[in-house]
């Protein structure tokens, strides 16, 4: 019956492919594109990295407002109309790069892009867990969250393919292109998903009366004292808030230096940008398609949350003292264990509500990503300045790296000592059948 519910799902997986190959596709280009309209000629540029460090902590503003607002509208509104808005924005810078890379065309393409990945930036992944959660049994979640998941890295893998042979010209017009089509797509296949609101007495009004219940409408904003309600209810969702913010800060860090560092250290252009991306992604697709359906009802979700955070933090030390240009690509192999930390994450707070609020929950995962998001870029941006500038504090490149790595190391504390309890829905069924 769930995989049956599963293969159902099939239009949702497509509709997140192609509009992930589309997004991916330009990253291996963004450094090069970025260099030479800042600073043309340069390995080095400050500038650059503090554009893209500024860029990436007004989205990460943006969007800390606007994921649990996505959310929460989803449940009320339907999975589907809400996926239409930022598949619909996401198609507007990809085209202004396509249509020229030129100076002015890119900082054309900046502010847009800064503007629109506010609504943009992780809402399609959001958006698509919850539909998921609206069709899968909380025993199943993990294994659904884990395909979709795999189908992202398939998505990360053929699109960063595609950049490794296309020109930079003709990679933002395909990617346009793919994102017109997965829009279109989307709206024409994709089933319309609404949670049902009288399956269960949804967590965050348990308090309320009856009647209170049948008649209230839902916010289109989730209140301070309904989020308070479900962090003193649940302690393990309060831990993987924890979670997220400190592998959201590590992960915005390297988001945000990595790619820099890299061509400074190593001199890296466009081509071996999408080679360690192509590994990364390989990797990736056949953990969570393959291994994790495997390791998760073995080992359980919690340890592999753990497993990939301490993977993950490891990875990031290395990094950090990488000392020939191999080692990136050594290292970027391991990404088999450190893609368990999204679906896993995903999967244990979505377990702590009923069916009635798993956009909400999703969207406040992705709002405390986004506030990370905000941090980490304002803090490791500026030290990869300094310690890539030709006066650094003292001589060690990768310093930003390492302080990044400590930051992933919290996680994987945090993780370790999250509670492995009981679904809340599992709770609410037990408790409405014995008052029945």
């Amino acid at each position: 019956m769930e995989m049956m519910r599963l293969r159902r799902s099939g239009h949702l997986f497509v509709t997140v492919f192609m509009c992930g190959c589309g997004s991916f596709m330009v990253v291996p280009a963004m450094v090069d594109v970025t260099m030479s309209a800042v600073c043309p000629g340069q390995d080095e540029c400050s500038l650059a990295i503090y554009l893209s460090a500024f860029q990436q902590a007004i989205i990460g503003l943006g969007t800390m407002v606007m994921m649990p607002l996505i959310g929460n509208l989803s449940d009320e509104y339907g999975r589907k109309t809400l996926l239409t808005i930022p598949m619909a924005l996401s198609i507007i810078p990809l085209a202004i790069l396509g249509y020229s890379r030129k100076r002015n065309y890119f900082f054309a393409y900046y502010v847009v892009k800064t503007l629109t990945a506010m609504v943009c930036e992780g809402s399609i992944h959001c958006l698509a867990l919850a539909y998921l959660a609206d069709k899968i049994s909380d025993r199943q979640r993990t294994l659904a969250f884990g395909v979709l998941s795999g189908v992202g890295s398939g998505s990360f893998v053929f699109g960063t393919l595609a950049a490794r042979f296309l020109s930079s010209d003709l990679t933002f017009k395909v990617a346009a292109l793919l994102s017109m089509v997965a829009a279109v797509y989307m709206r024409i296949f994709l089933e319309e998903s609404l949670p049902d609101h009288d399956l269960l007495e949804p967590i965050l009004k348990q308090r309320q009366d009856v009647t209170e219940t049948q008649t209230h409408k839902v916010n289109k904003f989730p209140s301070v004292p309904e989020v308070s309600h479900l962090l003193k209810t649940s302690k393990t969702f309060s831990q993987a808030l924890i979670v997220a913010f400190f592998n959201s800060l590590a992960d915005g860090g390297m988001q945000a230096s990595l790619l820099y560092f890299l061509k400074a250290r190593f001199h890296f252009t466009k081509n071996q940008f999408a080679d360690l991306l192509l590994i990364s992604g390989v990797a990736a697709t056949i953990s969570q398609l393959f291994f994790m359906p495997i390791l998760a009802p073995v080992i359980g979700e919690k340890w592999l949350l753990s497993i990939g955070l301490l993977i993950s933090s490891i990875n990031i030390f290395l990094y950090s003292i990488s000392w020939s240009f191999w080692v990136p690509y050594a290292i970027t192999t391991s990404v088999v264990f450190v893609v368990f930390t999204g679906p896993t994450l995903r999967s244990i707070a979505s377990r702590q509500v009923g069916p009635a609020e798993q956009g909400k929950v999703q969207g406040c995962i992705s709002g405390i990503s986004s506030l990370a998001n905000i941090i980490s870029p304002l803090i490791f941006s500026h030290l990869t300045a300094l310690f890539l500038s030709e006066r650094p504090p003292f001589n060690f490149p990768g310093f930003s790296i390492m302080c990044i790595g400590f930051a992933s190391m919290v996680a994987f504390i945090q993780s370790i000592m999250i509670r492995a309890d009981a679904p809340v829905s599992s709770h609410k069924t037990t408790n409405s059948s014995m008052e029945a």
